[in-house]
């Protein structure tokens, strides 16, 4: 049974739960009856090996995919509606809009300037004025160090400029939940530590309730509350940063942190 961290306080409903999920590709089975509550706030870092479910879970948050079995609730909204056996995402913006989500590759509008990927979700979904929606996204530049870069298009930024960019994308809706998947994997590694500056920042200075996939375990370690430890679609190990990293419970856990740390 894997250890856990933070308990959601009684009485405090939490900003998502997974209650019983499992998910399969065909026959393969990728979460395995998953049980997991994130409090408000709360800064979340999931880790462990390749295929073990960790960006599953944050693509069925943001109601990416499909799920089979079990029930997902994201600020007390379920996750998909009901049909055929599972659960199944919804086609509904302004409902999603409360999770953002940053992936690996950048995903950027290559036809539109850096201010035009910004602003054009808040004014379609949110309804937001120009005016307004351009005011916010010079200040998300500003906190990701790009100001003065609203007319750049994407083929003009490196890659970790484009990565803050879809940053500043994703917190321009004003989700209430920030999803990371492995955000600095297509970087070159010069680039890494200026994107995870930005997220070290906003995971300090922030509120939000962030949940991230990483290979990065220093940074893990540095921004996170609570660590998941996941393998086979399960949570081996549940545990806040500082006992998960120098003494973790599971011998699995173990074996997994020194080959990351030792490479």
């Amino acid at each position: 049974m894997a250890e856990t961290a933070a308990e959601t306080p009684p009485g405090e409903m939490p900003i998502v739960r997974f209650s019983g999920v499992s998910k399969f590709y065909g026959d393969t089975l990728i979460l395995d009856n998953l049980d997991l509550a994130v409090p408000a706030g709360q800064k979340l870092a999931i880790i462990g090996p390749s295929g073990s479910g960790k960006s599953t879970i944050l693509r069925l948050i943001k109601g990416l995919e499909p799920y089979q079995q079990g029930r997902i609730e994201v600020a007390g909204m379920p996750v998909g509606e009901k049909a055929g056996g599972g659960w199944f995402a919804r086609r509904d913006a302004k409902r999603r809009h409360v999770v953002g989500m940053v992936f690996q590759q950048f995903n950027l509008f290559p036809h539109m300037t850096v201010l035009g990927n910004i602003v054009e979700a808040p004014m379609r979904v949110l309804g937001l004025r120009r005016a307004e929606a351009e005011a916010r996204a010079a200040e998300l530049l500003a906190s990701v160090g790009l100001t003065g870069r609203e007319a750049a298009y994407p083929r003009q930024l490196s890659g970790g400029q484009q990565q803050r960019v879809a940053i500043a994308r994703a917190l321009a809706m004003q989700p209430q939940v920030m999803l990371f998947d492995e955000v600095t994997s297509a970087l070159d590694p010069e680039l890494v530590g200026e994107v995870l500056g930005v997220i070290r920042a906003l995971s300090h200075e922030s509120g939000m309730t962030m949940l991230l996939v990483t290979h990065e375990m220093n940074f893990a370690r540095d921004v996170a509350d609570r660590v998941l430890f996941m393998e086979k679609g399960r949570i081996v190990e549940d545990a806040p940063p500082a006992r998960l990293f120098t003494d973790p419970a599971s011998e699995r856990t173990r074996t997994f942190l020194r080959a990351v740390l030792e490479r």
